[in-house]
């Protein structure tokens, strides 16, 4: 009986001795808190946008005239060059006006110089007084009028002949049709507007995406920004751009005022086609090699047991220092990390600047002796992941800086979590 009860003891014991080890001899920064590490590298800021891939230079070809696609010589994703026949008309009709605008200008061209031998008859008999001055004048406006009747017929024919050299489609420049909106056999009726046969894109090795960027972003985008973009086509490959132009025509969209930006993009390869859809991201600043911290370590909160503790270390640490160092403390109000009761906040000072206390922040974290310390942090750009640390101190890269806290040490009070004799961590100077 006596053996059972040592056992059943030793067992007791030893479950309790296992207890205490985990939730009380535990350590705790793996317990009660989380943390995130500083760390060296690039920082990118970036605009996200689509846009439109478009050819640098697109032409659409039509006809001047009416007729029925006679012949087509090209097709889809042909290559052609610049005077190259693409389509012929039908000429029966054109070609006929032709003869009839000749025959037109043939006979005015006999009339006047029909009109033109009988005028010079006339002034002879005028100026032996055989015809009256009105004889005479009609005469000679006879020929001036036929003389005119003679230049609409040489128009005329003009025009018949420019109207049949527009039945023959030549390409205005070189480059590759992208779409062919006809058929051979087809008809086509050019009355209002000119009817669109072919669209050239000039040059598919150099692109262009008209990406649309919101108004709030636009100041930030500048000709020159380097972009790289992703087509749904090729999802894992990402290709650069560079900005060329912003248009300062604005487009409405939903009460949204979004602007134009021309991106640059090379396609040597022949992967972009026109009209695909392009998610662009705008590089509009980086830094390189600089010390990073996860923007939600900048976003941690202490509690008020943290700041109370916090606080009277402060004091403590104070009231330790020679007079001397307490009045040059005290004296830096602008620009330095105060203490109170509901947490740290930047003083004011008589010289502050709004610009430089919106760029501080602070971080915590603990030293190797296990001690709370806070440091203010002087931050620069973001991604909204993570953010520059501009000046820190003693923030250096690799050390681990508190991002959260766990439920558990906020509600224990600061007497058995934070107090300096027991085995948690304890608070030393903030900076």
């Amino acid at each position: 009986m006596k053996k059972k009860v040592i056992i059943i003891s030793s067992v007791v014991v030893g479950l309790l001795l296992v207890g205490y080890f985990l939730f009380f001899k535990s350590d705790p920064e793996n317990t009660k808190f989380s943390y995130v590490q500083v760390s060296k590298g690039d920082l990118n800021v970036l605009i996200s946008s689509t846009g439109t891939l478009q050819a640098v230079k697109t032409v659409e070809v039509g006809t001047q005239v009416s007729g029925k696609i006679d012949r087509m010589f090209v097709d889809f994703n042909s290559s052609v060059r610049k005077g190259q026949l693409l389509a012929v008309l039908d000429t029966v009709v054109l070609a006929a006006a032709v003869k009839d605008a000749q025959a037109n200008l043939d006979k005015a061209k006999a009339q006047y110089n029909q009109a033109i031998a009988v005028h010079e008859r006339n002034k002879q008999l005028y100026e032996k007084k055989f015809i009256n001055e009105v004889d005479f004048i009609a005469s000679k406006t006879n020929v001036e009028t036929l003389l005119a009747n003679l230049k609409s017929a040489q128009t005329a024919l003009e025009r018949a002949n420019l109207n049949l050299g527009y039945a023959y489609i030549y390409a205005p420049i070189s480059g590759t049709i992208i779409n062919r909106a006809v058929e051979q056999g087809q008809t086509v009726a050019a009355s209002l507007s000119a009817p669109t046969l072919f669209t050239i894109a000039e040059d598919l090795s150099n692109m262009w995406i008209l990406a649309s960027v919101d108004e709030s972003d636009i100041g930030q985008i500048k000709v020159g920004d380097k972009a790289k973009f992703t087509v749904q086509a090729y999802p894992d490959k990402t290709f650069d751009g560079e900005v060329i132009q912003i248009r300062l025509n604005p487009n409405v969209v939903s009460n949204v005022v979004n602007y134009t930006v021309v991106v640059k993009a090379d396609n040597k390869e022949k992967l972009l086609l026109p009209g695909m859809t392009a998610t662009v991201d705008f590089y509009v600043d980086y830094r390189q090699n600089v010390l990073l911290v996860p923007n939600i370590a900048l976003r941690f909160q202490p509690t008020d047991a943290m700041m109370e503790e916090y606080r009277k270390n402060m004091e403590k640490e104070m009231a330790s220092l020679p007079d001397s160092i307490k009045k040059k403390f005290q004296g830096r109000q602008g620009g330095q990390w105060q203490s109170s009761g509901s947490g740290m906040q930047f003083g004011n000072g008589a010289n502050g600047n709004g610009a430089r206390r919106r760029n501080m922040n602070r971080l915590w974290y603990f030293d190797e002796k296990g001690i709370l310390k806070m440091s203010p942090v002087m931050i620069g750009l973001t991604d909204g992941k993570n953010t520059e640390i501009v000046r820190g101190r003693n923030i250096t890269e690799g050390m681990k800086v508190i991002s959260g806290v766990s439920e558990d040490a906020t509600s224990q009070s600061s007497s058995n979590v934070f107090n300096p004799q027991q085995s948690g961590p304890r608070f030393g100077r903030g900076f």
